[in-house]
């Protein structure tokens, strides 16, 4: 396999659903993998801000092709937060369980679930720069449900579905998905 990228995220979630849905088209690897073990700053105030700064970290300090994402979350009924700080809605410490209590709890008494998340992908790729965008609406649950996923995927369903992203099988939630259709849009484009 000679087309490798490094993927700017030390998320492992993240890394088993990128090589899942690349599949073996691509060698992906890993920060771990490159030697970055830091935390790359994410201070932009838009998710392609975002992945446009970790992509840039890695060829500027290690000098590889990669790919970075950012993806939010972004709740109508919420002026669209948590969007670009869906990873840290409840506060510093990236609590999954503490950014969906919050939502749920805004949302108590609100109509209106409508929700939908957004990947950006940055691409660096022979000195340019690329952008790539995934989005998936559906609503938010009254609570979380399912055990797979990660994130809140327990507490959205994709428009057309019955169940949350946590509830359905990966293989599923990989075709259907925001980072899905991003990587999708990526994966055109490279071939």
């Amino acid at each position: 396999m000679d087309k490798k990228l490094v993927f700017a995220s030390n998320n492992e979630h993240k890394l088993e659903e990128m090589r899942s849905i690349l599949g073996v088209s691509y060698f992906i690897v890993s920060l771990r993998e490159i030697g970055c073990f830091e935390d790359i700053p994410e201070t932009a105030d838009t998710l392609a801000g975002n992945a446009l700064l970790k992509a840039r970290h890695i060829k500027m300090y290690y000098n590889y092709d990669c790919f970075a994402d950012d993806t939010g979350l972004e709740v109508k009924a919420l002026n669209n937060a948590p969007g670009v700080y869906s990873a840290r809605y409840a506060g510093e410490l990236k609590d999954s369980e503490a950014n969906m209590r919050k939502i749920l709890k805004e949302l108590e008494n609100l109509p209106d679930r409508t929700a939908r998340f957004r990947t950006i992908i940055a691409l660096i790729l022979g000195g340019k720069e690329y952008l790539f965008e995934g989005v998936v609406e559906g609503e938010i649950t009254k609570e979380a449900r399912g055990n797979a996923g990660f994130g809140y995927d327990p507490i959205f369903v994709p428009h057309g579905y019955n169940e949350t992203f946590a509830e359905m099988r990966a293989d599923v939630k990989n075709k259907i998905s925001h980072r899905a259709k991003a990587v999708e849009k990526l994966k055109a484009f490279l071939i």
